[in-house]
């Protein structure tokens, strides 16, 4: 089988049934779905389940895989319990939020498969209004980066590594980058027995660039793909549990700066970034509260 498509579903029973539906009405390749359900509690599962009951019998060859997660231990474990069952040479990260557009996967893969070099593929991601989720092509975020987007100084840029988002970049081209993003990204398995399974340490946010991070260490290419897109609805299950998703962003931030930056910068600098961390999460929950 050459693709194994896992998509994650939390309280999104409309949502994922039309991701599903689309990568139905838009894949020929050969490929298999896991959906695994992160403790949603709300029904979702049992009608995603009797939705689609015609693809997980014998006679489809069990095309749609169902697993009910008893637990929410996040995006990153759920995603890994369905990698191990997994027998496709190659795993699609889908968000359940997303809508394929014609051939986009197909594109991907065929991609993909015709270059040894490449570890992962992520292609063109478009919010409901059009604009580019800029989250598809990035660089891996560094103090320097970091500081440019917060302060709002994108402008002020010597090189690629300066600009987190690569907005100099053709949102249409095929180029290398650091990162992608886990709504949309499709990793050759070779890749993921070398670096490893996503990090669950991760609950929500950051396990995709760890992952991109782990991947292109070990040697393979990180690829943007701006010839094939899906549509993106970003947010929608995050909006079940805003305080803990902000605290679980910006936590995110600490574990992958303490994970691969901790022996590369001075003890001043992780310092400053630590305490930008807490500044802005600070922030964050207190706007939130007010807000709600």
């Amino acid at each position: 089988m050459d693709l194994s498509i896992i998509i994650v579903n939390y309280k999104t029973y409309e949502l994922t049934k039309n991701t599903i539906n689309s990568v139905l009405e838009t894949t020929e390749s050969s490929y298999e779905i896991f959906i695994v359900d992160n403790n949603s509690q709300d029904g979702s599962y049992e009608k995603l389940k009797s939705y689609f009951s015609h693809f997980s019998n014998e006679a489809s060859n069990g095309k749609i895989n169902f697993i009910n997660n008893p637990t929410n231990q996040g995006f990153a474990a759920a995603n890994n319990i369905a990698i191990k069952k997994s027998k496709g040479d190659f795993i699609l990260l889908l968000n359940s939020d997303t809508i394929v557009k014609d051939g986009s996967i197909d594109d991907c893969l065929k991609f993909i498969k015709s270059h040894n070099d490449v570890g992962a593929v992520g292609c063109k991601i478009l919010l409901p209004n059009g604009d580019l989720d800029k989250s598809c092509k990035r660089s891996f975020p560094n103090p320097k980066n970091s500081f440019y987007k917060l302060f709002g100084f994108n402008k002020i840029k010597n090189s690629n590594s300066d600009d987190y988002n690569l907005d100099n970049l053709d949102d249409n081209g095929i180029y290398e980058v650091d990162s992608l993003v886990g709504a949309f990204m499709l990793v050759r398995k070779v890749a993921i027995n070398e670096v490893g399974l996503l990090d669950e340490d991760y609950f929500m946010y950051g396990e995709d660039i760890d992952w991109c991070y782990r991947i292109k260490s070990a040697g393979w290419k990180i690829i943007y793909y701006g010839k094939s897109e899906i549509i993106h609805y970003k947010g929608a299950s995050s909006k079940k549990q805003k305080s803990k998703l902000i605290f679980e962003f910006y936590r995110a931030m600490y574990l992958f700066y303490n994970k691969h930056y901790d022996k590369k910068y001075s003890f001043f600098t992780k310092l400053s970034v630590y305490l930008g961390i807490i500044f802005l999460l600070t922030i964050k929950l207190v706007f939130n509260v007010f807000k709600k």
